[in-house]
């Protein structure tokens, strides 16, 4: 499906990659309240850039490049640094919830709150390589480090999100 060599196919790029944009933004820090915007900016930038895709990686390594730099600046955005950060998530209320659904959402909150202690070089690396499961030669294309860059950062995040998680298991 590169399109650097033939005419841009919108409805199948975002068909075949937004799931995986979904989560990767997501996991970059973008509220689930505001993904779907996110995602629509990522896939705009898509359909504006394309003829700058060269092909010299794959084309969802491509596209996750821009979904970080479309996350990054969502993050840094003024609507954004005008929020008030609490530590506690309000409760929604809920009609008997089911055990499993419950221990889904708690497991999926202490995520989100152990990928938010990574400085955001870390958490594109982790995010990419633990849960997209790319290699680290891609992992390194789609962020633009060196191999042994990504590799240190990986470790790093590792071990922090490792100690997160004994904490968070502690309690």
């Amino acid at each position: 499906m590169p399109f650097a060599s033939g005419p841009l196919d919108p409805s199948a790029v975002f068909r075949d990659h937004a799931p995986y944009v979904w989560r990767a933004l997501r996991r970059l820090g973008v509220p689930e309240a505001d993904v779907e915007d996110v995602c629509q900016e990522v896939f705009l930038v898509v359909l504006r850039r394309h003829g700058d895709f060269e092909g010299r990686s794959s084309l969802r390594t491509w596209i996750y490049g821009i979904a970080l730099r479309v996350a990054s600046d969502y993050r840094r955005s003024a609507r954004v640094r005008r929020e008030v950060l609490t530590d506690e998530v309000p409760e929604e209320r809920q009609s008997a919830p089911q055990h499993d659904v419950v221990a889904l959402r708690e497991s999926a909150r202490a995520l989100d709150g152990l990928l938010d202690a990574l400085d955001d070089g870390k958490r594109e690396v982790f995010v990419l390589y633990e849960i997209e499961q790319l290699t680290l030669a891609q992992v390194a294309d789609a962020v633009g480090c060196p191999l042994q860059t990504a590799y240190s950062r990986l470790l790093s995040a590792r071990k922090i999100v490792e100690e997160g998680a004994l904490r968070w298991r502690s309690r």
